[in-house]
C-alpha cells in the first residue's frame, strides 16, 4: 500500500460545536463543509488533518452509526504549560486530567471535544531510568 495520506474522522451528533472546537481553539481550517461532514486542516509546515461526520449518516454501515467512544488524539506542543494557560485556565476548558508530569515521558493534560473525544495535549519530557529502558532506540 502506497499511503498519500491518513487522519481520524470523529463520529459525533455535535458536528457544528466540533467544528467551533477545533477552529477556535486549536487553530484548524475548514477546508469543506455539509452539515453532515466537516473537513479541518491545521495550516502549517506539517498540516494535520481531522474530520467530522455526522454518526447517523447512512455514508457509515448501520452497525457502526453511533458517536464516537473511548478515542484520544494527542496533540504534542512546545509548551504544555502555556497551553493549560490558554485552554484551561483562561479558556474555561474543564480538565478531564489536570496539568501533571508523567514518569513515562510526559507531561500533560486532557480535555474532552463536544463530542467526548479526549484529547491529550503533551510535551515530551525526560522519562524516568525505570520508563528510558523501554523505549526503542532510533
Amino acid at each position: 500500500m502506497q499511503l498519500t495520506s491518513m487522519y481520524p474522522v470523529i463520529c459525533t451528533e455535535h458536528i457544528k460545536e466540533a467544528r467551533d472546537f477545533y477552529t477556535g481553539l486549536l487553530g484548524f481550517e475548514v477546508t469543506f463543509e455539509d452539515d453532515w461532514y466537516v473537513s479541518l486542516r491545521r495550516p502549517g509546515e506539517h498540516p494535520y488533518e481531522l474530520a467530522l461526520v455526522h454518526h447517523r449518516h447512512p455514508t457509515l454501515p448501520e452497525p457502526y452509526r453511533r458517536p464516537v467512544q473511548g478515542l484520544l488524539l494527542n496533540f504534542e506542543v512546545t509548551d504544555v504549560d502555556a497551553e493549560w494557560q490558554r485552554l484551561v485556565v483562561e479558556g474555561g476548558l474543564k480538565p478531564e486530567l489536570e496539568l501533571r508530569s508523567e514518569d513515562f515521558g510526559q507531561r500533560h493534560f486532557i480535555v474532552a471535544d463536544p463530542s467526548g473525544t479526549l484529547i491529550d495535549v503533551i510535551t515530551p519530557i525526560a522519562p524516568s531510568e525505570e520508563f528510558a529502558a523501554k523505549y526503542v532506540e532510533g
